[in-house]
């Protein structure tokens, strides 16, 4: 018969816990949320590094044309 290694592997684990998500409106309500939730916090982290990114270019770009602009010392 079954002994209980067979219920603590992993793939029972798995198959279980795919069961009870699929049968349980509550579990999947909490997972759908939760990939919305994580899906949107991808896309901010995303937004804040494009951000910053952009920034920083302007930043450098700036900072070059400003160096490009001053006298250069010594010149007459």
């Amino acid at each position: 018969m079954f002994e209980l290694d067979d219920y603590i592997e992993a793939e029972t684990a798995v198959a279980v816990v795919a069961t009870a998500l699929m049968l349980s409106p509550r579990a999947r309500r909490v997972v759908r949320r939760g990939l919305v939730y994580g899906l949107a916090g991808v896309l901010t982290a995303v937004e804040a590094g494009r951000t910053l990114a952009r920034g920083a270019q302007a930043g450098f770009s700036a900072a070059v044309s400003r160096a490009r602009q001053a006298p250069t010392v010594g010149a007459n």
